[in-house]
């Protein structure tokens, strides 16, 4: 058997780098919805309107998917309860408005790989006053509900939404 080869100590040795694999996660559907304001009459609701333009007191929701790889170290994080946080900021434009942070947490559970955080209230309850907001989402991962775990496993960032509220 050659001896040849890099970083082996004989010809016949077997090694593997990646035993565990690599754990990553993509964030996609960040979503700003409004569920239609019912004092509004339905006269004056263009059947076309924006889920993105919302009245104060018209329930609003916030919504970002994670997704997980399938490897056997993602399997085992997952497994042990890992934490999920994602914080809803909201920066306004315009003198009016205001810069705005919420946070939504999870944790994750055995073989699920894809979650979606969910936040559901109305502009007025969350303190979002009338204006015009650009919205992104980080999500930090980490750590697992494991007395050994204290560190953040990895961040994500997301944005591009753009959100309208207007006073009810």
């Amino acid at each position: 058997m050659p001896t040849n080869i890099p970083n082996n100590i004989t010809g016949d040795e077997t090694r593997a780098t990646s035993v565990l694999g690599p754990v990553s996660f993509d964030l996609s559907g960040l979503k700003i919805e409004g569920a239609g304001n019912p004092t509004v009459p339905p006269a004056l609701l263009a059947p076309g309107d924006s889920p993105l333009i919302v009245a104060s007191n018209e329930s609003l929701t916030f919504s970002l998917t994670i997704a997980f790889n399938n490897s056997p170290l993602t399997k085992l994080l997952l497994c042990l309860g890992t934490k999920m946080a994602v914080c809803f900021s909201l920066e306004g434009m315009g003198r009016k408005t205001q810069e705005l942070d919420f946070e939504v947490v999870a944790v994750t559970e055995k073989n699920e790989f894809s979650y979606t955080l969910t936040f559901t209230g109305t502009p007025d309850q969350i303190g979002i006053t009338p204006g015009l907001y650009v919205i992104a989402a980080v999500a930090a991962i980490g750590p697992s509900e494991h007395p050994c775990a204290n560190d953040v496993y990895g961040y994500g960032y997301i944005a591009g939404t753009l959100l309208q509220v207007y006073p009810a």
